[in-house]
């Protein structure tokens, strides 16, 4: 096989349905509500995280900052984004309950500390203030009480909605079709074409962008030989020579939205000995944790399934990472998937499958699908055959 792989992905142009952001601050509100800390309750919220801010308000500028009080919200942003940010709240249907203010950093910081001005004691994301920030509130916002807040708006973010999940879908579609157009790069390797880790890497890049990538989901992984052995290993000059096991992870993002991959591949023909038992022991371990995901099975049981597998062929200490975590705005979002977790799955729940074995010298072999959980088991977002030969 030389040519590229038809991955029957659908139309990649289709028009997605759109995302609507209307009744996610009453959610928050309704969280918020429940958070206590040294006792000093939150009546308001300030929120910093692009990704949640984005999630809350549909927002996407690299600058914004979101106050939520019990019956009032406030986006404030520079001029860079004054008419972005108008449109998008309008797009995202919240126009009518999110004030917007677009100035400079005194006008904005008068205007939410007007907006949480009523608020006894007020949340922050803990997560994603730092030191000097948690200062500057104080001094913004007043003598009243900070509250660090964790995870409050990320665990509203944990279950997708349909809209969230076509957008999945889309990017995980156009990974599969970008992987299928630069496969052929690798089979010439296979004859002897020099080919290096990094240029793969940005061939396959590339390829995403050409197929409606608006980026890459995260920094895109080409290990090849003894690098494969390195779970996170960045793509170099090593040239990819035939027999070398060749570890791929990779996504693309769509509308805001991330998918995960991996691939192993063998250049030049099938593994054998010690790596062709690897190979098949974490195709094995794969699709016993993909089998797993259901709704109301913990994660830490899809990992116990797949790190079994891995452990009873004698390589327990070679699977050092968790079998997966969850994606979305964020490419490691919640719920983790790893021993001992407790985070129970249920329907919309997006997670990744990714069991590997890593053993210095001979190399290493890691295999991933992203999937949403469905009311009767899993679906794969991700769909690149695992057994196409290079």
């Amino acid at each position: 096989m030389t040519g590229a792989v038809d991955v029957s992905v659908d139309d990649l142009t289709t028009p997605l349905p759109p995302l609507s952001v209307a009744g996610r601050l009453d959610r928050l509100r309704a969280a918020l509500a429940a958070v206590e800390t040294a006792g000093d309750r939150p009546e308001a919220m300030v929120v910093t995280t692009p990704a949640n801010v984005r999630w809350l308000t549909g927002f996407t500028g690299s600058a914004g900052v979101l106050v939520v009080t019990g019956d009032h919200a406030l986006l404030a942003t520079d001029g860079r984004y004054r008419t972005q940010a108008a449109e998008q709240l309008a797009a995202s249907g919240v126009a009518a309950d999110v004030d917007l203010c677009i100035g400079g950093v005194v006008a904005q910081r008068e205007a939410l500390a007007a907006a949480a001005s009523t608020a006894a004691a007020v949340g922050l994301e803990a997560g994603d203030v730092t030191w000097v920030a948690v200062h500057t509130w104080e001094e913004v916002l007043g003598p009243r009480p900070l509250v660090a807040t964790h995870g409050v708006v990320e665990g509203l973010r944990v279950v997708k909605d349909a809209a969230e999940v076509t957008r999945m879908e889309r990017a995980a579609a156009i990974a599969d079709a970008a992987l299928g157009a630069v496969l052929p790069l690798l089979h010439r390797a296979a004859g002897g074409e020099e080919l290096t880790e990094s240029a793969f890497a940005a061939a396959l890049d590339h390829a995403m962008r050409t197929h409606g990538a608006e980026d890459r989901a995260f920094e895109t992984i080409v290990a090849s030989g003894e690098n494969s052995a390195k779970p996170h290993a960045r793509p170099g000059q090593r040239l990819i020579r035939p027999g070398d096991p060749v570890v791929v992870d990779f996504g693309a993002t769509f509308d805001g939205y991330r998918s995960d991959m991996t691939r192993t591949f063998c250049v030049g023909g099938a593994p054998t000995g010690e790596l062709a038992t690897v190979f098949a022991v974490v195709a094995e371990s794969q699709v016993a944790g993909v089998d797993a995901v259901a709704p109301g099975v913990a994660t830490g049981d899809v990992d116990k399934v797949c790190r079994d597998r891995i452990a009873a062929a004698g390589w327990a200490e070679q699977f050092e990472h968790g079998t997966g975590h969850g994606v979305g705005l964020d490419i490691h979002e919640g719920p983790a998937v790893g021993a001992g977790s407790t985070a129970i799955l249920q329907a919309g729940i997006v997670v990744t499958v990714e069991p590997g074995v890593y053993l210095p010298v001979v190399g290493g072999v890691r295999i991933e699908d992203t999937l949403v959980v469905t009311d009767t088991g899993s679906r794969p977002l991700t769909r690149f055959p695992k057994d196409v030969p290079v």
